[in-house]
């Protein structure tokens, strides 16, 4: 029995083609009016899971449930879920109206009762003005709304969509993202939403699940996926880190003693139970600062540095010849070593992290 807030429950799926093995005993749970992210690089099991709470697969083993119903044997069609896919298919003789009012249809609405659903949906996705128009003389952003609202027009338990930013450029991409998030929110119900762009991920999701070798490698928060990540597959996926050898001493109420490269002590929290011996911390660049050589936790010479706007990233190498990332504020106060220069870096109280592997 799933619990009320529960919107879609994944329990011990696992899908076979053959010998390939695309997921292994998944489980999640997806709550109501929530933004949930599959995240993940090409070919890890996101959109197969996706296909099958839609429909168009069927797992090997294991259940889905909708809000309690297990949906085992249910065909797509008689599935409450709709899917927006990255090709949009919108049929290009229609008009938007008529596209927005095709399945409903389709699903037996009167047309009375699809006109009125069709203007509600247009003007939830801000496409009143174009429901004369048809796909052709529309923007890419604009055919990607109105596949939102053909969605959404059937009044969905969950919306699934599968990529549908990836053909927009970086400016309507980033504008977009803000506006799925607010129709989600508006809408109140679950999206549940693929993606293997860890930026998408992060600033649109209330959880994302990190998938890898079809396999869910941590479920969270994008601050607790980004600041405290479970492993080195987690850690070097989301975003960027710097991921040292260090050598662990000991292991006492979730915080790890190491040695860093040369040898200098270091108390941090462990994401794991590590045996003594080698290990790997993690620690963003962006939580890495400046100073004298003498008084940092890391002793290091600059090679380079790479100009990136709203940052400078210092590139340099340890004792141990070591590379590592620093990201510096550009800023008129920032100073960027010269390139040769031995300077110190001091790691953020409680940014560095021992990894399991």
């Amino acid at each position: 029995m799933t619990s009320p807030d529960i919107a879609v429950a994944v329990d011990r799926v696992i899908k076979r083609y053959g010998s390939v093995t695309a997921l292994h005993g998944v489980s999640l749970d997806i709550r109501e009016n929530e933004f949930f992210t599959l995240l993940g690089p090409s070919g890890c099991g996101k959109t197969t899971l996706l296909r099958a709470i839609a429909g168009f697969e069927d797992v090997t083993e294991g259940r889905i449930l909708l809000k309690g119903q297990d949906l085992t044997g249910l065909p797509p069609h008689k599935r409450p879920v709709n899917t927006v896919f990255q090709q949009y298919a919108l049929f290009p003789h229609m008009t938007v109206t008529e596209n927005v009012m095709f399945g409903l249809l389709r699903k037996g609405w009167s047309r009375p009762e699809a006109e009125r659903r069709v203007r509600d949906v247009l003007h939830l996705v801000q496409l009143s003005d174009f429901a004369a128009r048809k796909p052709g003389q529309m923007s890419g952003g604009q055919q990607q709304r109105v596949a939102l609202a053909r969605a959404l027009a059937p009044r969905p338990e969950v919306l699934l969509l599968d990529e549908p930013l990836s053909a927009l450029d970086l400016k309507l991409r980033q504008a977009v993202r803000m506006e799925l998030k607010a129709l989600q929110r508006e809408t109140g119900i679950a999206f549940i939403f693929v993606t293997h762009d860890q930026e998408e991920a992060l600033t649109m999701s209330d959880r994302i699940a990190v998938m890898s070798a079809g396999r869910v490698q941590q479920v969270g928060s994008p601050r607790e996926i980004y600041e405290a990540p479970v492993n080195r597959f987690v850690a070097d996926f989301i975003g960027e880190t710097n991921l040292l050898d260090v050598a662990v001493q000991s292991i006492s109420a979730g915080q790890a003693n190491v040695l860093l490269p040369g040898n200098h002590p270091f108390t941090c929290p462990a994401a794991a139970v590590v045996e003594p011996g080698a290990g790997h911390l993690s620690v963003r660049p962006e939580r890495i600062s400046l100073c004298p050589e003498d008084q940092g936790h890391l002793r290091a010479t600059v090679t380079g540095h790479t100009y990136l706007g709203t940052d400078i990233q210092l590139h340099v190498v340890l004792v141990d010849g070591e590379t590592m990332s620093v990201r510096l504020q550009n800023a008129e106060t920032t100073l960027v070593p010269d390139t040769g220069s031995v300077i110190g870096l001091k790691l953020e109280t409680g940014a560095a992290r021992l990894l399991a592997d």
